[in-house]
């Protein structure tokens, strides 16, 4: 893995409101973001993204489970554990990031099923999504 890659995980894994003010250290100013909820091609959308998960959720923190990288090419696998509402949460899903030649990130999606990792957790919504699952089953 490169030292750039790790630098970012290390980032990623550490995130907070204020270490957000370093995204220039690895996110180009044009990088493309793409998620289940947001769409963006600018560093400052990304960081705004970024910034409202902390004032949304309670003690959002990435862990990541596996790394596979080619080239500047890496696709990793990880959690994201947070509180909503006081109930803790976690998502899982995997990344796909394209590295600058300066090993910034240029490409980041994240790839996840907000269905079964999201609202099927909701009490209403959740409850609603799971009868329809059972009977598309059945």
């Amino acid at each position: 893995m490169s030292r750039s890659l790790r630098g970012l995980q290390d980032w990623y894994e550490t995130l907070s409101l204020e270490s957000l003010a370093l995204i220039g250290d690895f996110y180009t100013e044009n990088a493309r973001f793409k998620d289940p909820f947001n769409e963006v091609t600018q560093r400052d959308d990304i960081r705004h993204i970024f910034s409202k998960m902390f004032e949304t959720l309670e003690s959002p923190r990435f862990h990541f489970e596996e790394t596979v990288c080619e080239g500047r090419k890496a696709f990793i696998i990880w959690h994201f554990d947070f509180g909503w509402r006081g109930k803790p949460m976690r998502i899982r899903g995997a990344s796909h990031l394209r590295l600058n030649e300066d090993g910034r990130v240029e490409y980041h999606r994240d790839y996840w099923d907000a269905a079964e990792e999201l609202y099927e957790k909701l009490p209403v919504l959740g409850w609603m999504l799971r009868q329809v699952k059972r009977k598309l089953e059945a």
